[in-house]
């Protein structure tokens, strides 16, 4: 068999081990630009909110509690929570709500009830990752933007202008991929941090007194003083966290140990200097709450320091699209979602993809959320709902897995989880209290995320169920045939299946209308694992079941394309082989329509039904030759 498709890889994704074929610095460098630009652009906003509308007076002794929140924030959530121990709950290299979720799943076989609620969690953190992805990009480049507020107050009617100029373009080239610019982003990613460093030192150096918020005290002192104001407040302090979940998320670009080496020994650095630079410049002039960031750059420097935080946020919020699409395209391979158009932007890694539909659907939305809330200040209310959302459903799905998969003693979790769902739940608890001033937003996308997805998923699994009980067991069939056997045409049919124990409907369909069978018949059924790539040995597994019938699975990892034609090239070392030119697949595609059935209520069947009507076409989606291919059709109700 002839084909240009690439071979498929038997090899996991890339861990820690590729720090052995690249220096160990050039790795961290590299995850500064592509894991922590949203963190690290946080500095732009996060204390300002922390005063504002939302937050509290700039008091001296606020200033520091508000300095202690942050600081122990970011050494006992990202720190600790995320590099320490999140980042252990890697799926073979692979990070994220979805391949965590894939773990939580293969340690809870057993307990289908327990199961059942892992998967709502985290198909609701993926909900809120979505919404992150939306807000993301919105805040942070209006957050840069806003600098002309301060340097040319009469330049505010540019700034939304302006930023969805900037969005237009970056949705704009997503379709090129970041491979042939992303060499850009860990440098640029370094200069703003180190830049951003430099000036929160320089601000400290002029009231190191609030170096004291170091102790904890003053975080315990800052919420015994102010009461519920102080609870509300961290609704602002958790945007210092925006971007954690990127260190767990794109652990399968660079591997456990850049990340946290860039981490500890830049980002946090540099964040941490930031803050207390511009706590230091409250500490001196409260006035300057409204826009701390930018009050501390010297005038001369302002439009060039706008022009890089311009970049910044522009190389953050490519980190989070490309996010979504690697999320959305697990959603896909895991049965979360209906299969879109998903294509390849790098040669080379495997996690650049770029999914059209879910670019479009980003855009527009992105797009009404700077049009609608047109502000930084105001968006920060929807962001925070989005970041603590996501942290808890990570933290419930990491626990399960600590337990029953590392089989931790219940005297090391039960003490974990207090501490762990304690913070996140005061977190999320803020945030609920800011619904009414934009919160809504992420609730609203995550539902209607969330909605989708299970959704699918129940309309999948009630379409199996109809196919399975009007199967027929392929065992008996496949001997029938054989005993009896029908006109033979010379060649191989093909046959896709979901069910590979079954007679494939395009079987008894071929038989009953065309009443031949051709000389070689192969039952093709493409099995997706919990794990994100096929292990050596698990790609391709070829059974005779007798002289011409044969089945092969083709298992794929919810981080691969599935590519059925490359996966028949891998069947010839196994003895069996296939000429293109006398190959016909076949396949049956089910019309869906919502029936009289239990099984969901109406509106759901309705949505299932329209669902699957604009999902891309298994044959497509799994790259067969058209010219190769019968489709037969047959309506289904549900």
């Amino acid at each position: 068999m002839t084909s240009s498709h690439r071979p498929l890889p038997d090899a996991a994704a890339p861990t820690d081990e590729s720090a052995g074929t690249k220096a160990l610095p050039v790795l961290a460098v590299a995850a500064l630009g592509i894991v922590f630009g949203d963190i690290a652009t946080s500095p732009l906003y996060a204390l300002q909110e922390a005063f504002g509308a939302h937050g509290v007076r700039p008091t001296r002794d606020n200033v520091t509690g508000i300095l202690s929140l942050t600081f122990w924030s970011l050494i006992g959530i990202v720190s600790l929570k995320y590099v320490l121990f999140i980042m252990r709950a890697h799926n073979k290299g692979e990070g994220g709500i979805m391949a965590l979720l894939a773990l939580a799943q293969r340690a809870l076989k057993e307990h289908p009830r327990l199961r059942w609620w892992a998967v709502m969690a985290g198909l609701a953190g993926a909900s809120l990752f979505f919404g992150d992805s939306v807000i993301t990009p919105a805040i942070s480049v209006l957050s840069a933007v806003e600098g002309l507020k301060i340097a040319a107050p009469g330049l505010d009617a540019w700034i939304v202008p302006l930023s969805v100029v900037i969005l237009l373009v970056l949705f704009s080239v997503q379709r090129f991929g970041t491979a042939r610019v992303g060499g850009l982003f860990g440098p640029v990613m370094l200069i703003w941090l180190l830049t951003i460093g430099v000036l929160g030192l320089l601000s400290l150096l002029r009231a190191p007194q609030v170096l004291a918020a170091l102790s904890p005290h003053h975080a315990v002192n800052f919420f015994l003083r102010n009461g519920f104001a102080g609870f509300t407040t961290l609704g602002a302090t958790v945007l210092v966290l925006t971007g954690a979940e990127a260190l767990y998320a794109d652990m399968g670009h660079f591997g456990a140990k850049p990340i946290r080496l860039a981490w500890s020994t830049v980002a946090l650095p540099c964040l941490l200097l930031s803050y207390f630079g511009q706590g230091a410049l409250l500490w001196n002039d409260p006035a300057a709450s409204v826009g701390p960031f930018y009050r501390m750059v010297p005038q001369a420097l302002l439009y060039p320091m706008i022009a890089l935080a311009t970049c910044a946020t522009v190389i953050a919020s490519q980190a989070v699209i490309s996010g979504a699409y690697s999320m959305m395209r697990e959603g896909m391979q895991l049965g979360y979602l209906p299969r879109m158009r998903v294509l390849q932007t790098s040669p080379e890694l495997r996690g650049q993809v770029y999914l059209p539909a879910v670019n479009s659907i980003l855009l527009v939305l992105v797009l009404a959320a700077t049009l609608g809330f047109r502000s930084s200040s105001a968006l920060a209310a929807s962001f925070g709902i989005a970041v603590s959302g996501t942290m808890l459903m990570t933290t419930c799905l990491a626990l399960l897995v600590a337990r029953r998969l590392w089989h931790w003693p219940w005297l090391a979790v039960l003490p974990l989880a207090v501490v762990l769902l304690t913070i996140d739940l005061a977190f999320v608890g803020a945030n609920l209290m800011k619904i009414g001033s934009g919160g809504w937003f992420p609730l609203v996308l995550g539902v209607v995320a969330f909605t989708l997805m299970i959704t699918w998923r129940r309309g999948r699994e009630l379409l199996t169920q109809h196919i399975r009980g009007q199967g027929i067991p392929l065992g008996p069939c496949a001997a029938s045939l054989t005993a009896h056997p029908p006109v033979r045409v010379p060649g191989t049919a093909i046959f896709l299946t979901t069910e590979p124990e079954l007679a494939p409907q395009a079987l008894l369909h071929n038989l009953k209308h065309n009443k031949v069978l051709h000389e070689r018949n192969v039952i093709f059924t493409v099995e997706v694992l919990d794990e994100p790539y096929a292990e050596p040995g698990q790609r391709v597994v070829v059974e005779r079941l007798d002289e011409n019938f044969y089945r092969i699975r083709a298992s794929f990892g919810f981080a691969e394309d599935p590519d059925v034609m490359a996966a028949l090239d891998a069947c010839a070392v196994r003895g069996l082989g296939f000429d293109t030119m006398e190959t016909t697949f076949f396949t049956s595609r089910e019309n869906i329509i919502a029936g009289d059935r239990t099984g969901m209520m109406a509106w759901r069947d309705k949505l299932f039904a329209y669902l699957a009507r604009n999902a891309m076409p298994a044959t497509a989606f799994f790259r067969i030759p058209d010219n190769r291919l019968i489709e037969i059709g047959r309506r289904v109700a549900i």
